[in-house]
């Protein structure tokens, strides 16, 4: 097992990563852009290195810093986490190259699986299902057009070198092809450098259903089930649960054994998540993130294993040990990320100081996270803060438990999404498993006034309720209890409607 490793990180993924070292008995190098000079995960590190700059071009992002960091401090691996340099195959050449060790994938497995079009011939090749659409990319319009016809309409044109919803436009009829493919294209080449496109059918109610797998050195791979990612907007997830809802048994099983099959196709090693859209019953192949993946927790709370673990063991050449026979599945878990957006106004980004900042408690509540008072959360990087994530014997218990931690706590001074991840958990479908990756764009979140409004009469109902049941006398119960109840619920109205009542 390795001493020393460096994170290639910040923030919450790399506490994570820390955490898990520690227990294990690893030293820990972390690298800190200049504004991330008093992060927690600088001072949670045996060793930390300043790379300098503000940018992630200047600091995360260069390859060469970040190896020689590692070289001078004696780190024998490093671990990218997610993001940043995580699913780049230069880098992780690099860093072999350097003589140290990669957490994570072979290059060769990154580079087919970061390639949309790449990827959808692999796994066709290796029988895995696809969605209905090209596996070459298309060069104009009016091929697209003609190639639309042939698959049927509604189509969604999507980047090559795509990911994290950049890139994709639907397109429903062909009078809309034209300016959706130009857009898109315009849109692939500003953020990944390369305007490929192609073309698949779109599924108008999908679910997002994605399943964590771990390959050793030798040849051996489980997966860990599947996780529920369909709460998203633009692409992007905000509540994930494990296991999904709409999965029995037997397609559970069945989907497990197609994700390895993705995985053994690329020569797969450590983790990575496949990911499939769900539709009708059917399932078909998205991508593959060959990395860690944010939601990992919910993995973690249902099955017991540390995924962190598993990827040091893996990385430093042991076999895996177990068998897919061992792993099942135990209660229900969520997560919700603690985004600085301000749900009330489009999900824009929320930055300032936090003045106030208050943990949720209780069993079963995990908080991973890297925020502190006197944080200042700018537009540097991502606008994920954390993640909260709960525990239950069932999804019951799960949704009422999480309702609960997110109404005890408190981020004072940028607005988060958690109102929103709140107004979620609490929506009719939701609880009844009926919901789609469009669901969260469908939804109307409520406003600060209209929450006020409701706060403020939930309060009248519960003075009224209090005065009547004092009236009532003793004999009715406690009023002492009555009115420690009546603070505690009207609280809970205030809370759940999405206002900061603590200072």
């Amino acid at each position: 097992m390795f001493e020393r490793i460096l994170i290639a990180n910040r923030g919450e993924i790399a506490l994570r990563v820390i955490r898990t070292a520690r227990e294990m008995g690893i030293e820990c190098v972390a690298v800190y852009s200049d504004v991330d000079s008093a992060a927690l995960h600088t001072r949670m590190a045996h060793v930390a290195v300043p790379l300098g700059g503000k940018l992630p071009s200047e600091s995360y992002l260069d390859m060469d810093k970040v190896i020689a960091a590692a070289q001078e401090t004696g780190a024998e691996a490093i671990h990218p986490g997610y993001g940043f340099l995580s699913e780049n195959a230069a880098f992780a050449r690099k860093v072999k190259e350097a003589g140290l060790a990669w957490i994570g994938p072979p290059e060769g497995a990154i580079t087919t699986m970061g390639d949309k079009i790449i990827s959808r011939r692999a796994m066709k090749e290796a029988g895995v299902p696809t969605v209905p659409g090209l596996v070459d990319p298309v060069d104009d319009v009016a091929t697209a057009v003609q190639e639309a016809e042939a698959i049927g309409y509604p189509i969604a044109i999507k980047a090559a070198a795509g990911g994290g919803g950049k890139g994709i436009r639907v397109v429903r009829a062909a009078s809309e092809m034209e300016s959706a493919f130009r857009t898109a294209s315009g849109e692939a080449v500003a953020a990944f450098g390369d305007g490929r496109l192609y073309l698949e059918r779109y599924l108008d109610r999908p679910r997002h259903i994605e399943v964590q797998v771990m390959f050793d050195q030798h040849g051996h791979g489980v997966h860990f089930f599947e996780r529920e990612c369909s709460i998203q907007r633009r692409h992007q997830k905000l509540v994930e649960e494990a296991p999904s809802v709409v999965l029995d048994d037997e397609m559970r099983a069945k989907v497990g054994e197609i994700a390895l099959r993705a995985g053994r196709a690329v020569d797969y090693e450590g983790a990575g998540t496949v990911e499939f859209l769900w539709s009708g019953g059917e399932i078909f192949f998205l991508e593959m993130n060959t990395r860690l993946q944010v939601e990992h927790p919910v993995t973690e709370m249902i099955t017991g294993v540390d995924l962190v673990r598993e990827q040091l063991r893996v990385a430093a050449g042991e076999p895996l040990g177990y068998e897919q026979d061992a792993l099942s599945i135990r209660g229900h878990s969520i997560e919700v990320r603690i985004n600085a957006e301000n749900p009330f106004a489009g999900f824009l980004p929320s930055t300032g100081t936090l003045h106030n900042l208050r943990a949720p408690g209780g069993p079963w509540v995990r908080l991973d996270t890297a925020m502190y008072r006197g944080l200042e959360v700018g537009l540097e990087y991502d606008p994920m803060l954390g993640k909260l994530i709960v525990w239950g014997a069932d999804r019951d218990q799960a949704i009422r438990r999480m309702i609960r931690a997110i109404q005890e706590m408190n981020v004072g001074g940028v607005h988060t999404a958690l109102p929103a991840a709140l107004q979620v958990l609490e929506h009719e479908k939701f609880v009844e498993g009926d919901f789609d990756t469009h669901f969260l764009e469908g939804m109307e979140i409520r406003s600060p006034e209209e929450y006020e409004g409701f706060a403020a009469v939930a309060a009248a109902i519960y003075r009224h309720k209090l005065a009547k049941r004092r009236a009532l006398g003793p004999a009715a119960g406690s009023r002492e209890g009555w009115a420690a109840r009546s603070r505690s619920e009207t609280t809970s109205l205030v809370q759940r409607a999405g206002m900061e009542v603590a200072r």
